[in-house]
């Protein structure tokens, strides 16, 4: 198990060196892109791009190395049947989320693991409450969800374009504060899921909106990117302060020591992944899953099924 940093998170660059070998085999510091809400959290102090210590040729023994490890602890988790595991993913568009979610996640057993992604809501949707749509998807116990944006969307997108004053809704529900009452019942929220057996990892793709640009342009010159790309995408980059100001408000507000936020540079995808993994394997070692024991009356009938086996 990994230690700590004493006194919570601090600022990915002001750790140092990030990477370190021992016996050719890379470590990462993770620890530095945790947020837990211990200290004043500011998304500015986080980089985007990846340490300049980083060798790009190291991210395929990371994921190699991970993705075996997260292979195995899954199948224990999923065998154990004791704890879920929800990994949210938010980021502004082009950061790499659907890439990262199929790498990272390319050893484990589909079994085990469901994929929900969060688009606009539907008119049923938007006549529940906000968080209706995700807790039907979260994960049983001794498997993992992933969401692809999720119930934050409802303090992101909502609260940029002040979505909440248009729902169908008592107008004591539309008041300034509205957003600032979902932090608090969205922490709530997180708390009686972990209280629960459900163990809630938020990550943050930290992209730079010049790194956006790019990648915006690339949907454009390459046909078969093309279908990536909508004008509804160039909107929101309009939007790109108020995003992150969003962002920032609402780290800042959710994130706790049992479901902690990770501001993952963005800028780099391969860099990207390999911190993800990290991450997941990180998680998935607290967590400590192991397959059930069996009773000696077990044993007696497994050997006694050997034995009829055997006789063919």
């Amino acid at each position: 198990m990994k230690t700590k940093p004493k006194g919570g998170t601090r600022p990915c660059r002001l750790h140092k060196p990030f990477i370190r070998r021992r016996s050719m085999v890379v470590f990462m510091d993770i620890q530095k892109y945790k947020v837990t809400g211990e200290r004043k959290f500011d998304l500015k102090s986080f980089d985007t791009k990846p340490p300049s210590s980083f060798n790009p040729e190291d991210t395929q023994s990371i994921m190699a190395r991970n993705t075996a490890e997260l292979s195995e602890l899954q199948s224990k988790l999923y065998a154990q049947g004791k704890s879920g595991l929800l990994i949210i993913f938010q980021a502004m568009d082009a950061a790499g989320k659907d890439g990262a979610i199929k790498h990272v996640m390319s050893g484990i057993n589909p079994q085990g693991v469901h994929v929900h992604s969060f688009k606009q809501p539907s008119p049923k949707e938007l006549s529940h409450d906000y968080l209706w749509r995700a807790v039907k998807k979260l994960p049983e116990r001794g498997k993992i969800a992933i969401f692809n944006r999720s119930y934050y969307e409802d303090v992101l997108v909502v609260k940029v374009h002040k979505l909440y004053e248009k729902l169908n809704i008592a107008e004591r529900c539309k008041a300034e504060d509205t957003i600032e009452k979902r932090y608090r019942q969205i922490k709530n929220f997180e708390e009686y899921l972990w209280e629960n057996g459900i163990v809630t990892v938020k990550i943050f793709l930290h992209l730079s909106k010049e790194t956006q640009r790019k990648r915006f342009l690339k949907r454009i010159d390459e046909k078969d990117k093309n279908w990536k790309f909508s004008d509804a995408d160039l909107r929101e980059r309009g939007y790109w302060d108020d995003y992150q100001e969003a962002y920032q408000s609402a780290i800042e507000a959710t994130a706790a020591e049992k479901s902690p936020w990770y501001i993952v540079p963005a800028d780099k995808k391969p860099y990207t992944r390999a911190v993800i993994s990290e991450i997941l394997l990180d998680v998935m070692k607290e967590l400590n899953p192991a397959y059930p024991s069996i009773t000696s009356e077990q044993e007696d009938s497994l050997a006694e099924a050997k034995k009829k086996l055997m006789k063919g």
